[in-house]
């Protein structure tokens, strides 16, 4: 037995060795791949990075977004952890026979709470295989690879309890409540003699190494890698929560001494700064990402998730011919897949097609990017917190920037943007005449209070859409009668507002945004702006966000947190009841961009004679409604209408008025209830506009029953 017992020891020792060498190789290998990629910068908030490593990785509370896949993740990722103890035990006692980890009185407590723990993971375990195979979740994906890893954790788990069944036999220990699962298995194992139980033992001991060694090595060559770039994304991804977009850095002198052509954006996955190319490793695919798109979920050609495992793709492909380190270990146990077959020829003909493969185009399409709203749902949802956004307007700055590509009816309204400073090319020496509707208002440009000897505390921003739209116009005078009648001293600058250059940026024309944004910041240093007001969101966000990248300084409100705020100080005082059924939907560049959430719904709440009602999809996990990213100058032309979608949704709460904080919204919402025909039942009104008419006393616009949706509505 002496004998058998060192042989396994050799065994033991050259196996796991071979284990870990081969984990750390391709550990290596994905690291080097990785810094392919640009270099990324690095912020010093070590308290928030590790109050992140707390909220979403120990805490789980991304994943936990989905009730049941989150308590399935819950319980194997605590589970794994634990039952760790229980593995070195387990090893243990197959180095040492009738021996165990030196816990003392504790022992029998350990093993209990162990066998608790290897019978939760098994739930678990069949509970995944339910939500994939049985109930066949849209979101996950089915099939070998998919299912492999609850193949290992089963036999991981159940070769324990096996193992420790044979033990008691082998050893002749009686049976215990300390571990019942095992002892289960030692009566069923109880007719065996001390030799085939001892036997039976190093068989499942033996399956269960190999399990784990060949488990370790799996993990960070498959779609599990996310066990340790998830942590790691989570730790080391800078500004996660505005959305914030890089800065390119327009350099003419180094582009004119340069003899080659300058490219902007990213054309090759190498362009994609470091953080990016972690994101590819980290992502579960899980599908939450896509299974809460608005276009994925309109039958658009677009899913976030495919976007990443793509990319991913292509750059350990990639990887292997610049690097030409081995994609798959053992390598030779994978010659026959492309990744190690170009790694093991570098300047081949496999290698030389990979290089000359187009990021956008034979990786990406164009439609895919173009799809994109930018409503960072995806980013919402995620649980390592993959920022799919950045990447798909840094493709969209190539296409733009560089191949000159661009939807024809966005390149129009971009083309207006830069001539007249917005995007239906109207002339901007107009731009102020929206505040003729109502001469007794006073709407003061900063101009006229400079004659006046005047100052004013806040910039009221109008935007675009307030200045030129019709239904805009209307919030922009119910906002402005509000300050009004709170005694706010405002100002705008009238023929001198330019466009923010959200669309701009969004639309990946960075170069426009720029040119945009140093006359916008130039402006607000002449007139000594402080304070900024605006009722587009878009903008709110790229003011109070973006712009500091350029040096402006200043604070930066949306309408509703200033009116929650008068509000509250008691200068506005909402008194005349309004007795309708409202409901409220999220703009996501004030929401999940900024966490604005409550503004609207106190303004709303403060109002006598609302009730108010949620739509089911609302706050964080609201869904967009197809104007963002520039889409409000797109049509759309396949699959469903986003806006229609989400006016469904609202019409399933049988509102009377379907209200918003955003102009964008507001025309996508009116459309909505112009495409389901109900837009005599249903009005869709600004937030601005429900309190004015409590304040003033005007009367509803609708004064109709409540609609109430068909039974064969359907919605996103």
């Amino acid at each position: 037995m002496d004998t058998l017992l060192l042989i396994n020891w050799l065994a033991f020792l050259g196996v796991t060795a071979y284990g870990i060498f081969l984990f750390v190789q391709v550990v290596r290998t994905r690291i080097a791949y990785i810094k392919m990629g640009k270099k990324a910068e690095f912020d010093q908030d070590m308290k928030q990075r590790v109050r992140d490593i707390l909220t979403f990785v120990f805490g789980q509370k991304k994943l936990l977004k989905d009730k049941k896949s989150g308590a399935i993740h819950v319980m194997m990722f605590y589970g794994f952890l634990l039952v760790q103890f229980g593995a070195i035990d387990f090893i243990w006692k197959g180095l040492a026979p009738d021996s165990h980890l030196p816990l003392g009185i504790f022992y029998p407590g350990f093993t209990f709470f162990q066998e608790i723990v290897t019978l939760t993971i098994l739930v678990a375990v069949v509970w995944a295989f339910y939500r994939r195979y049985i109930e066949k979740l849209v979101r996950l994906k089915r099939g070998f690879k998919a299912g492999l890893v609850l193949i290992f954790i089963a036999t991981l788990m159940l070769s324990v309890l096996m193992g420790n069944g044979a033990a008691i036999v082998w050893h002749g220990h009686g049976l215990t409540w300390t571990e019942p699962v095992a002892s289960m298995f030692a009566t069923a194992f109880g007719w065996m003699g001390p030799t085939a139980s001892a036997a039976l033992f190093y068989v499942m001991w033996w399956i269960h190494l190999f399990a784990l060694l060949s488990f370790l090595v799996y993990v960070p060559q498959s779609k599990h890698a996310h066990l340790l770039a998830g942590p790691a994304n989570v730790f080391l991804t800078k500004d996660k929560k505005h959305g914030k977009l890089k800065k390119i850095d327009f350099d003419i002198d180094e582009m004119e001494e340069s003899d080659e052509e300058p490219t902007f954006g990213v054309g090759k996955v190498e362009d994609l700064d470091q953080l990016q190319l972690l994101d590819l490793y980290a992502c579960v695919e899980c599908g939450r990402c896509t299974d809460v798109c608005p276009a994925s979920g309109s039958g658009k050609m677009l899913s976030p998730m495919d976007i990443i495992v793509k990319l991913r793709d292509h750059l350990t492909e990639k990887g292997a011919a610049v690097t030409g380190k081995s994609a798959w270990v053992p390598s030779y146990a994978f010659a026959g897949t492309q990744g190690n077959q170009i790694a093991a020829d570098p300047n081949g003909s496999l290698a030389e097609q990979v290089m000359e493969k187009d990021l956008i185009g034979d990786v990406v399409t164009e439609e895919e990017l173009w799809a994109c709203t930018t409503c960072r749902n995806c980013e919402d949802q995620c649980p390592v917190m993959n920022q799919h956004v950045d990447t798909i307007i840094d493709l969209r700055r190539y296409l733009v920037m560089t191949e000159g590509k661009m939807d024809p009816e966005a390149q129009r309204a971009m083309m207006n943007i830069e001539r007249q400073g917005n995007p239906w090319g109207l002339s901007k020496k107009d731009r102020e005449n929206w505040r003729e509707q109502d001469e007794t208002l006073r709407i003061p440009t900063v101009k006229e209070m400079k004659k006046e000897g005047e100052e004013f505390e806040y910039l009221f921003w109008v935007s675009s859409m307030g200045s030129y739209d019709n239904r805009s116009q209307k919030i922009a005078m119910a906002f402005a009668r509000l300050m009004n009648k709170a005694g706010v001293k405002f100002a705008i600058l009238g023929n001198k507002e330019r466009n923010s250059g959200d669309t701009a940026r969004r639309l990946g024309n960075e170069f426009l945004f720029q040119e945009l944004a140093e006359k916008n910041i130039k402006e607000f240093e002449k007139n000594e702006v402080k304070k900024i007001v605006t009722i587009d969101p878009h903008a709110y966000n790229i003011f109070k966000n973006e712009y500091p990248d350029f040096g402006f300084e200043g604070e930066v409100y949306h309408h509703t947190e200033l009116l929650a705020q008068l509000i509250e100080e008691g200068r506005l005082q909402p008194e005349q009841a309004i007795n309708e059924k409202i409901t409220f939907h999220d703009s996501c560049y004030l929401g999940r961009y900024n966490d604005v959430y409550n503004p609207p719904r106190k303004i709303l709440e403060s109002i006598p004679g609302v009730q108010y009602v949620e739509i089911e999809r609302n706050k964080e996990n609201g869904m967009c409604c197809g104007a963002g990213g520039g889409m409000m100058w797109s049509e759309e032309t396949t699959g469903n209408r986003i806006n229609v979608a989400r006016t469904e949704q609202a019409l399933e709460v049988t509102p009377n008025t379907i209200s918003s904080a955003c102009p964008y919204c507001l025309t996508m919402l009116t459309d909505g209830t112009k495409a389901k025909e109900v837009e005599d039942d249903v009005t869709t009104q600004d937030v601005a506009e429900v309190l004015e008419r409590s304040i003033f006393g005007e009367p509803a616009k609708v004064d109709q029953p409540a609609y109430v949706a068909p039974l064969a509505s359907t919605s996103c």
